[in-house]
């Protein structure tokens, strides 16, 4: 027979973990049809000679769930061989969504994933009400790359309950109607629910997001919709002090694994500089949930962001910050002048959650006032001490003497190389938090399946090629009953990858595009040796380029 293409004497790396080997790969009707000598000819023919086969990279963790209204590309994760992206992580979401709510999702996502709102207001295309038409409108428009979604708890609350979700635990009516919801979402395509256990997530006017009120009766009857169904994963982000599994955290873990009988994915396991022993620690106390079901997330970049005062995501996790989101700038700039909050936030640092107090990982990116242009690359214990004033005013004074249009940068976990890489050798540990569609303006790091495997992979030898494929493909696949893909073998969905081993990597730091709705700013981060990309068959990316392909699927569980 002709197939519809052809890829010829690659070497493939099939995502199991097996040894790589030679062979030729076929494709017809959007599906692997044979692998090993091929004889037959095709449509079109790829010469992948000196380049790896593997399946299409599954990113786990993302926030795409607006910025798919505007970009069917879905960049920049379609840039670096991930063929599906699944979204509506941390319980924040756009769907299901009354109109007379919008407002109140868009304050959401600006406050727990640092969207702008005139990006938002100007981009979401708010053609559904429930999630199941979310779903359908995502299939309409169509996309680059497959897209799963979780059920974000919090607007599943606020469809319900409306305001009174901002501020309390719903009743037993509102439960049920709530559970029956996330049934009806599942059985429409979800791949489980997601929900925040983070006090850093806040939601409209500076209030707890919705879904954090949810009482532990609440919490039982949504983990008991996936127990009857049979079908799910659930996403939660856990540890308010990142790394560090607290008693709360650990039998909210446990509590939720038992009442689901699903796997339950959590954030985070991330290397900190203040604590150096916390993951290690947190490690072995999870240990008999892991055996059950837990799944811990880390990422194998060093994460960075780029910090503006005008939204203060990145100091979230300090109570003292709250009144400073959804204001104005003169009014951010009252609340940073006045002393009692910078005292209120320097006796917080002595129990940093993010930050550290660390003022030597944050530096002066970029400034506005040319003045201030001297101080951009130093940091901010050395500006201090220059000036001979402590961090903390040195920070907030130097932001207000530019009116607030200081862009810092703050490196803030996985610095430690030895210990990164402890964390990426566990074999339990999911490879993810690339956050592709969130903090768009402070920092990028949807690169990491190719970092993987510059850095990682061929620059440090930390694990074998195969290793590093099969946990960027069919871990993930597994953990979210994805079972068509993130394998390659007769059968499966066509989702393939074509990489250069010698040249594949991304850079350390992302780079500034003004491409959102409105020209808005954000960051991107770029790849090297991706040769091409395959989507259900079809070619989406070639030698650097994006092919205007749109062949991505809505995926179920």
């Amino acid at each position: 027979m002709s197939y519809d293409l052809l890829i010829r004497n690659g070497m493939v790396v099939d995502g199991t973990g097996r040894d790589a080997r030679r062979a030729d790969l076929a494709i017809h009707d959007g599906k692997i049809a044979e692998i090993g000598p091929v004889s037959d000819g095709a449509k079109r023919v790829i010469d992948a000679s000196d380049l790896v086969v593997a399946p299409g990279f599954i990113d786990p963790h993302t926030h795409y769930d607006a910025q798919i209204c505007w970009d069917p590309e879905v960049s920049p994760s379609s840039w670096h061989g991930v063929t599906s992206v699944i979204m509506g992580n941390c319980g924040v979401g756009i769907a299901p969504c009354r109109p007379a709510s919008r407002e109140v999702a868009m304050r959401d996502l600006v406050n727990v994933e640092a969207i702008p709102y005139e990006v938002l207001d100007k981009g979401i295309t708010w053609d559904w009400e429930t999630f199941p038409q979310y779903l359908a409108a995502a299939r309409q428009r169509g996309s680059a790359l497959n897209l799963g979604f979780l059920a974000p708890l919090t607007p599943f609350r606020h469809y319900v309950m409306g305001e009174a979700s901002i501020e309390r635990a719903a009743t037993a009516a509102e439960t049920a109607r709530i559970k029956a919801l996330l049934k009806e979402a599942v059985a429409a395509g979800a791949l489980g629910f997601s929900t925040t256990a983070l006090t850093q997530h806040i939601g409209h006017q500076g209030r707890p997001l919705a879904c954090r009120n949810a009482s532990r009766g609440e919490m039982q009857a949504y983990c008991n919709a996936l127990r009857e169904l049979a079908a799910g994963t659930i996403e939660i982000a856990l540890t308010p002090r990142v790394s560090v599994v607290s008693d709360e955290d650990y039998a909210l873990l446990d509590f939720m694994l038992a009442e689901s009988a699903r796997p339950v994915t959590f954030l985070a396991l991330l290397e900190r500089d203040d604590l150096p022993e916390a993951c290690v620690e947190s490690r072995r106390r999870i240990e008999p949930l892991i055996a059950r079901g837990a799944v811990p997330q880390t990422c194998p970049r060093p994460l960075t962001r780029e910090v503006s005062l005008k939204m203060p995501f990145s100091f979230a996790s300090f109570d003292s910050w709250a009144p400073v989101f959804n204001k104005t700038v003169a009014e951010q700039g009252v609340i940073y002048r006045d002393p009692s909050f910078r005292n209120a936030f320097r006796e917080e640092l002595r129990q940093p959650r993010v930050f550290s107090g660390n003022w030597q990982l944050i530096s002066v990116n970029q400034v506005a006032a040319p003045r201030l242009k001297p101080l951009e690359g130093r940091s901010i214990a050395e500006i201090a001490a220059e000036r001979g004033t402590d961090g903390v005013d040195t920070f907030l004074d130097i932001a207000l003497e530019d009116e607030l249009e200081t862009e810092f940068t703050l490196l803030f976990l996985n610095v430690a190389d030895d210990r990164v890489g402890a964390l990426l050798k566990d074999p339990h540990n999911l490879l993810a938090l690339g956050d592709g569609g969130a903090h768009v303006d402070l920092m990028c790091d949807a690169g990491y399946c190719t970092y993987l495997l510059g850095k990682w992979v061929r620059g440090k030898e930390l694990m074998s090629l195969e290793h590093a494929v099969h946990r960027l493909t069919a871990q993930p696949a597994d953990l979210f009953g994805i079972r068509d893909r993130g394998r390659l073998a007769a059968g499966l969905a066509a989702d393939i990858v074509i990489f250069d081993p010698r040249t594949v990597g991304s850079p350390e730091r992302p780079v500034r595009r003004q491409d959102l709705p409105g020209g808005g700013k954000r960051f991107v981060m770029p790849s090297t040796g991706i040769v091409w990309t395959l989507v259900n068959g079809e070619v989406t990316y070639a030698e650097g380029v994006l092919t205007g392909a749109r062949a991505g699927q809505v995926l179920h569980s």
